[in-house]
């Protein structure tokens, strides 16, 4: 059921399932009644965008004078730098109401120290840091200490009242040290085993719950001292090295004023093999407990172990910045609604600690997008006719540190979101070359896709949904934070059928790049890349947003979406009050 072929979350998990995507493609096709963009108007700013530009953004951006452009570093500031620049540049002007290129994001950056260990069976299980585990405090306090914690398994750590489901069972954990396993719980189908119940966590796809932000935010909320997430590769979409290399250098989070201090002590992650010796050594059968949480009558189970943990932590504050530029709508009834275009600028920075090479360059991830956003810019700037509403193009910050940069302006919005029509994100560019279709993570949210569909077929491509939504690829991107608030966002990738290559072509391209280059210090500007794919992607963005931006009808969260209530009430709000308040789901 959740034994798929690992892909990573940063292509959408893309396998094809052709029978049902098939049928998906064809309602898509029938909903799209409005008429496409007018190709003569927009062809001349479509020329704009060329592979020459790409690349020679990304060579920038990906530069080791810009250092890993990790936030609160020198590499941030020349990035900061050069995406003002280049704004300017086009002509366009500043984003922020302020009358300056820059969103302030208020950030604390935490370095931890940990050490950690179990004792169970009498013996003590010492953890290596980071190869057996991870562990932060995102308290914003120098020392965090845990000791002799008892360990309680709790499976998938979730608590949702609309499926009737709750892992916890009124356990008391406060104080206690909770561990639980990542994703969904695979619930099967009652009729066929093979497959998941549909009813229950979306079935295949992954909901909320299933992700980590969310397991460590419910054990805050029950009182936890350290929450623990047992990673498998499988069920989380990415190997454990994603999590060892992002989690054991400098972290970041949004300031607040109670300094975190409602949040779990410790967040951790060990790996699946260190879980099982804990397990064994408490005289359990980890394999046994597993299958038995993804039942809706599991119960804690108390694992006769204690938990230690001792946390340095060295501690700044950041001020950060998204950077932000406004093309103003043509239209004056209009021009204060807006479509937003989004790419994260950061990547990992760099590790000082590491010899030879030490810069995290981050030339696809996402470097790429971000010289994306800018052809997407200087292409709007070449209209004659400038679209009735305004277009924003916001590079956004901290995305490797959990989305902060775009929650904090989806939280924060410079203007409305509630005449906000659309988010269209670019994350991670296809540097493999043309594809005949596009792939929309997260498909059947809203009418975007609807639109997506007719402007693809203007360069004879079709759209597929996801196939592996288990991967939880909505989630892990800056769209998200705009869905969260209840503003269409419409997160689109090239798909796997390369134009005149093997069937296999870009499955194979993906994986080696996942395995060699994801998030290590090889993710570096090739000359293997294939940017003709890109082009058409960006070409297809433009052609979206230029529709929204003079539709007369805003785009729509489709019924049975988890964001539509959050849209729907927003809307009935007063126009001219921004809507700041955070909605968690």
């Amino acid at each position: 059921m959740r034994n798929a072929i690992i892909i990573s979350l940063l292509f959408g998990s893309i396998a094809f399932s052709c029978n049902e995507n098939s049928r998906q493609v064809a309602e898509t096709e029938k909903a799209v009644t409005t008429p496409a963009a007018d190709t003569t108007s927009i062809s001349p700013a479509l020329q704009t965008i060329n592979t020459t530009d790409i690349l020679n953004h990304t060579k920038v951006l990906a530069s080791d004078a810009f250092e890993g452009r990790g936030p609160g570093t020198a590499g941030e500031d020349s990035t900061v730098n050069y995406l003002t620049r280049q704004f300017k540049k086009y002509g366009l002007q500043p984003g922020n109401p302020d009358g300056t290129f820059v969103q302030e994001v208020p950030m604390f950056g935490f370095t931890a120290q940990p050490t950690a260990s179990f004792t169970a069976g009498g013996k003590t299980i010492n953890l290596n840091f980071p190869s057996d585990y991870v562990a932060v405090s995102r308290r914003f306090v120098p020392t965090i200490n845990v000791n002799n914690s008892d360990m309680v398994f709790v499976g998938y750590g979730i608590v949702a009242p609309e499926y009737g489901w709750d892992d916890y069972k009124g356990l008391d954990v406060k104080g206690k040290t909770i561990v639980m396993l990542i994703n969904d719980p695979p619930v099967p189908s009652r009729t066929d085993a093979t497959k998941l119940d549909s009813t229950i966590f979306g079935g295949k796809a992954m909901t909320y719950y299933g992700r980590w932000t969310y397991k460590y935010e419910i054990a805050a909320e029950k009182g936890a001292a350290a929450a623990i997430i047992i990673h498998e590769t499988d069920p989380a979409g990415y190997p454990y090295e994603v999590v060892s290399g992002s989690w054991s250098r400098e972290n970041f989070d949004v300031s607040n004023p109670n300094k975190n201090m409602d949040k779990a002590a410790v967040e951790a992650w060990i790996t699946n093999e260190k879980a099982k010796q804990l397990f064994t050594a408490s005289g359990k059968n980890f394999d046994q407990l597993k299958a038995a949480a993804a039942k809706k009558d599991f119960r804690p189970v108390t694992l006769g172990a204690k938990a230690n943990f001792a946390i340095k932590n060295t501690l700044r504050e950041v001020k950060s910045k998204n950077v932000v530029a406004r093309l103003e709508g043509a239209d004056a009834s209009l021009k204060d609604e807006f479509i937003v275009y989004t790419a994260h600028w950061d990547h990992l920075g760099k590790d000082p600690k590491l010899k030879g090479d030490q810069i995290y360059n981050g030339a696809l991830d996402n470097a790429t997008g971000t010289a994306g956003l800018l052809e997407l810019a200087e292409a709007y700037s070449k209209l004659k006719q400038k679209p009735k509403r305004s277009i924003l193009f916001l590079a956004v910050t901290a995305e490797e540190k959990g989305l902060l940069g775009s929650k904090y302006y989806a939280t924060n919005p410079l203007y409305p979101l509630n005449k906000t029509l659309a988010n269209i994100n670019m994350d991670v560019l296809n540097a493999y070359g043309p594809t005949e279709d596009v792939i929309v993570i997260g498909h059947g949210n809203s009418d975007l896709e609807d639109i997506l569909a007719e402007e693809a077929k203007t360069q004879n491509r079709y759209i597929y949904p996801e196939t592996n939504p288990e991967k939880g690829s909505y989630y892990r991107s800056d769209h998200f934070e705009f869905a969260k608030q209840g503003v269409p966002a419409l997160y689109a990738k090239s798909g796997v059928k390369a134009k005149n290559q093997p069937a296999d072509f870009v499955q194979k391209w993906q994986d080696k790049y996942t395995a060699e280059d994801y998030h290590k210090l090889t993710d570096e500007v090739s000359t293997d890349w294939n940017l003709n794919g890109a082009v058409e992607d960006l070409q297809l963005f433009f052609r979206v947003g230029y529709r929204v931006a003079n539709t007369s009808k805003f785009p729509e969260w489709k019924e049975g979406s988890e964001f539509k209530a959050r849209r729907d009430k927003m809307l009935l709000q007063t126009k001219d009050t921004p809507n700041t308040t955070e909605v968690e789901i």
